[in-house]
């Protein structure tokens, strides 16, 4: 009977994780309405976490711990379940659409089954007035406030909700949702939970709790294992060996001479006082060197060009446009358009145009990738064409944003092209049509002086039109000096570089003292250790100053994107292995391996490092405080990835390893534990950031899934009395190796894959 309840169990167990993996796929392709109804909502699915809770219980009670962590671990996610039923059963959903100045009781409600019904509220309630809060001088929302007053049978209550800040009346709650587009209405969503919250909120509390405590509890079996005997006599004191610095994969176009360059390009300093003018670009206000970085990068894929600086390349584009269209700097990243066209690796502009083959070549091209055909050649023809738009529009002079106007407050920002505001004064006017064809007459002379106290008025006009626009002396600071150093570029060789050297180093070390039985270091062993010690130190605050710089930049904590959490996890990775190596020098070689890792797959990938206003919806402090602690629990487990990788190769390479073996799964264990930790507190604050920004504590969206499956595969390493093949080493270096993939599918598999609300590609 035993026996069956265990096997029924983790058999219903590994049934709801493959399903939840399903559900996320089939999402992708059907919709999440269906999978709301037909899978996550359907009795079939809900009877199988009911079945897993009655089985969890039932062993539970057999088998039950003396610790206390583990009983109210176990009743948590009960008490979790329960709130879940009884929110999936009473609770309700709804929304209110309301026009300015005209009271209403009317609200659409959302059943079970996804369906929408007219209903009629409890009170009367009157929107009084909308806003749209702008961050200054762009067209990106920073808030979206609804006023209102609720009338309820004669008593008048004001009321107010904006993104993170919901209204309660009654057990009702109102969310801000949508607003028209006349700005006169808005869309208030409601949901009314008043059992179901407070239940689930309880296991959550217990939750925390327990898992604080199962790290604390001087009974429990992590502080039983900080106390193993093996990990106080040091049996993996590791040597680490000095790496050699990687050269610049992109210093190569750097080393190049500018003579090579045909077209005509200003003096690098007069090119820099363009780059301290002020531009509107990316729906901020930032200095037009980022600008001229990023449109270098996109248009050659490097931050500059035979030796000539972003600013270079970028005035060089306004001013004789005409010649760098017959310059070799558009990057064909894809073989297929290269191939079928016949083209090197580096083009002009001007290869795309030909009149005796009717214009712009690639334009049929185009014109069928809009047409529905994505196959890998239209797809890379479109890549050239938005390079191609983009000098267009550079060259039309529609990408200058950099003339400000205010009024009454509200700043806008013009290029040369736009129509200019009636309210302008003349004398403005005449400056924004001039300013540029002077420019353009003195580089045509070469009066270079004369360009730079042009630009020096350009940045007076900024500075007396730009209201409360411009970024703060601070903020200007550290963009220049981000932009100046590439600090990710940089920190991914070097952490590679010492981690694949020394990664062999110590797989080397491993099979030796496996054989001699001496583990004493040599006085070098110990010089280079601190060496390897040093350089990651030198690694972190490297990194710790750039993540500084994009807070500063931004004004927000860098964790609103992919590219900012892979930073932030790779920090997190910094500081473990640099804090923990003095006890466990095997923890430089991790470090090293996962965070050069991280900083590469951010350098290779999708991700967009551009800094941006966070939106709306994401401007809470529950944002940073569940991104952190999930990339915390990511981070501990990325160490107990490369743990067992090390552990399964010092085993294939000499049998005779079962100190090293066990002594890795120990170091592992002492990562699982608060990684497990880290991942379930995040989890539930991110449960709690949705409810109250959007009235949901658990979605199913496919980043939710995915991290509830990396908890529950995880959790099944930290049940070896249940699981007792996970008392043998290479068994479980094998499952921490398989587990990880998880990961990869929850943080890169939802983002450029499935999607979702959560995605960050």
């Amino acid at each position: 009977m035993q026996k069956t309840t265990k096997t029924l169990l983790f058999a219903i167990y590994i049934l709801v994780v493959v399903c939840m993996g399903a559900a996320t796929v089939i999402e992708k392709y059907m919709g999440s309405d269906y999978v709301a109804s037909c899978i996550y909502g359907s009795w079939w699915f809900v009877l199988l976490w009911a079945v897993l809770a009655a089985l969890s219980i039932v062993y539970f009670v057999r088998h039950m711990t003396k610790a206390w962590t583990g009983i109210a671990l176990h009743m948590a996610f009960v008490i979790i379940l329960v709130g879940a039923f009884v929110t999936h059963v009473s609770s309700q959903r709804g929304q209110i659409h309301l026009r300015k100045g005209v009271f209403s009781n009317q609200y659409t409600i959302v059943d079970k089954d996804n369906k929408y019904h007219e209903a009629t509220l409890p009170f009367e309630i009157r929107l009084d007035s909308f806003e749209v809060k702008y961050h200054a001088g762009t067209d990106a929302a920073q808030d979206y406030v609804s006023i209102f007053t609720i009338n309820d049978d004669g008593k008048t209550v004001k009321g107010k909700v904006s993104m993170n800040k919901i209204f309660s009346y009654g057990s009702m709650r109102l969310y801000q949702a949508s607003y028209d587009n006349d700005m006169l209405g808005a869309s208030l969503s409601t949901n009314s939970d008043p059992i179901g919250i407070p239940v689930t909120y309880t296991g959550y509390a217990l939750l925390f709790i327990s898992l604080v405590g199962m790290l604390l509890d001087p009974r429990g079996a992590y502080r039983k294992l900080l106390h193993n005997k093996m990990l106080k006599r040091g049996a993996l004191l590791i040597a680490m060996l000095f790496g050699m610095y990687a050269p610049n994969v992109n210093g190569a176009y750097a080393a190049d001479k500018s003579g090579d360059v045909k077209a005509r390009y200003l003096p690098q300093e007069t090119a820099e006082q363009f780059g301290n003018l002020f531009i509107l670009y990316n729906n901020r206000i930032c200095p037009m060197q980022t600008f001229a970085i990023d449109f270098t990068k996109k248009l050659y894929g490097a931050g500059s060009y035979k030796g000539l600086t972003a600013e270079q390349v970028l005035t060089g584009w306004i001013f004789w446009g005409d010649d760098w269209m017959n310059e070799p700097m558009l990057k064909i990243k894809g073989s297929e358009l290269k191939n079928t066209l016949q083209l090197p690796d580096y083009v002009s502009a001007n290869t795309f145009f030909n009149k005796e083959m009717g214009g712009y070549t690639i334009g049929p091209y185009v014109k069928e990738y809009y047409d529905g055909n994505h196959d890998k050649f239209n797809t890379q023809a479109v890549a050239i064409d938005d390079k191609i738009q983009l000098l267009v529009n550079l060259q039309r002079g529609v990408e200058l944003k950099i003339f400000p106007y205010t009024q009454q407050g509200k700043t806008t920002w013009l290029a040369p092209t736009d129509e200019q505001p009636q309210t302008m004064s003349l004398q403005n006017k005449r400056f924004i049509k001039s300013v540029l064809a002077l420019l353009y007459n003195e580089a045509e002379a070469k009066n270079y002086k004369h360009m730079d106290e042009i630009v020096g008025k350009l940045q007076k006009y900024q500075a007396s039109n730009a209201g409360t626009s411009l970024p703060t002396a601070s903020q200007v600071a550290a963009e220049r000096t981000y932009n100046d150093i590439p600090f990710a570029n940089n920190l991914f060789m070097l952490c590679l570089t010492m981690g694949f050297v020394t990664f062999m180093y110590t797989v080397a070390r491993l099979c030796r003292k496996c054989r001699t039985g001496n583990s004493f270091d040599t006085h070098a062993d110990i010089i280079i250790v601190w060496l390897s010690r040093g350089i990651m130190l030198a690694a972190f605050i490297s990194l710790s100053y750039c993540e500084y710089l994009r807070w500063t930049i931004s004004g927000t904590l860098p964790m609103a994107n992919g590219y900012e959490t892979m930073l932030f996890v790779t920090w997190i990775v910094m500081l473990v292995s640099l804090a923990l190596s003095f006890r466990f020098r095997i923890l430089l070689t991790c470090g090293f391996l996962m965070s050069g890792f991280f900083l590469l797959v951010s350098h290779l990938s999708e991700m967009d490092p551009q800094i941006t206003h966070i939106m709306p919806v994401l401007n809470s402090p529950l944002l940073s405080i569940h991104v952190s602690i999930i990339m915390i629990g990511f981070a501990l487990l990325s160490l107990t990835f490369i743990c067992g990788l090390t552990a399964i190769i010092v085993r294939y390479l000499n049998h005779n390893s079962a100190d090293i073996m066990l002594a890795l799964q120990q170091l592992s264990l002492l990562f699982l534990y608060p990684a497990i930790a880290t991942m379930g507190i995040g989890i539930f604050v991110g449960a709690i950031w949705a409810n109250v920004s959007w009235g949901e504590y658990w979605g199913w969206d496919p980043k939710e899934v995915w991290a509830l499956i990396t908890f529950m595969v995880y959790a099944a390493a930290l049940h070896p009395k249940t699981l007792p093949q996970l008392h043998k080493p290479i068994v479980y270096h094998i499952f921490m190796v398989v587990a990880f993939c998880t990961i990869i599918m929850t943080y890169f598999g939802v983002n450029y894959f499935l999607g979702g609300m959560h995605s960050y590609a």
